[in-house]
């Protein structure tokens, strides 16, 4: 990996504002004018040759790259040596565009990269509305824990690239872990119609019973109103809590279903609810 300079622009545009504050003192009368201001100071630094860039300016100064592996290891060595990337580095890997599309999946592939870097690339392929990594992401939702930042930001840019992925997701969501289920039915049930969706969450809604108040919510989006059944058997059980009730409550309101009404005072989250309400 060749070694490319690693340039705290934060900190430079830092020490070009306080100048710039210094050169123009009786044009702002409080901190708040100098925010607003701030963008014409930004384009300022953009403009301005530097001394610390070899007298190039800041906004051209990547624009010099245009290799994909030199862009996109550029990104990593900014994490690994923990300086924030610069925006205009990531600006120029988006500009460069589908040529970096494979070095960023290379970059996601790779466990020993900083997670802030492959965090990165994922908002990167996003904003590239690349579907290249589609497989990937689904693969990593498979077996994943109910907190994980990374694959939940692939699962926002899976659940961008539309209806194409439903069809892969189906393909492989039985082999997902319980919290992959659930992550993957996320994006599933936004797209509603389709019957192998519908009966997976009914399927996962009645096998179970404790991920029913989350479940509930993807029946409801789905809108099919054959849910019905099983939300309103599932809303009269007495083993439901309050607060599954009331998400199946609102699910069964949202398909047209009448709930039955319960009665809830001698269950702990009810009077918890109305402790907090009074």
């Amino acid at each position: 990996m060749m070694k490319m300079p690693i340039i705290n622009f934060d900190e430079e545009f830092a020490v070009f504002t306080n100048r710039w504050m210094k050169e123009h003192d009786g044009e702002y009368r409080n901190y708040d004018e100098v925010e607003e201001d701030l963008p014409r100071i930004y384009m300022a630094f953009l403009n301005a040759r530097a001394s610390w860039l070899g007298n190039v300016t800041p906004g051209s100064f990547f624009t010099q790259f245009e290799d994909p592996k030199v862009l996109v290891d550029w990104l990593r060595q900014y994490c690994e040596a923990e300086v924030p990337v610069p925006e205009l580095l990531m600006e120029q890997i988006t500009f460069v565009g589908r040529p970096c599309e494979k070095r960023l999946l290379e970059l996601l592939k790779d466990e020993n990269a900083p997670e802030e870097a492959r965090m990165t690339a994922v908002g990167l392929l996003r904003d590239m509305n690349s579907a290249l990594p589609k497989m990937l992401y689904i693969q990593w939702q498979l077996d994943r824990d109910q907190k994980d930042d990374l694959k939940d930001n692939a699962l926002e840019s899976l659940a961008e690239m539309g209806a194409e992925v439903v069809q892969p997701i189906l393909q492989e969501i039985r082999k997902a872990n319980d919290a992959g289920q659930e992550a993957l039915l996320d994006v599933l049930c936004r797209y509603p119609g389709n019957e192998q969706v519908v009966q997976l969450a009914l399927r996962l809604f009645r096998d179970h019973p404790e991920r029913r108040a989350l479940l509930a919510g993807y029946l409801a989006k789905l809108g099919d109103d054959r849910a019905l059944p099983a939300l309103i058997e599932a809303a009269q059980a007495d083993e439901t809590t309050y607060l599954t009730y009331i998400e199946l409550r609102n699910a069964i309101e949202m398909l047209d279903g009448i709930c039955p009404e319960r009665d809830f005072e001698d269950d702990p989250e009810y009077d918890a609810m109305r402790g907090l309400d009074s």
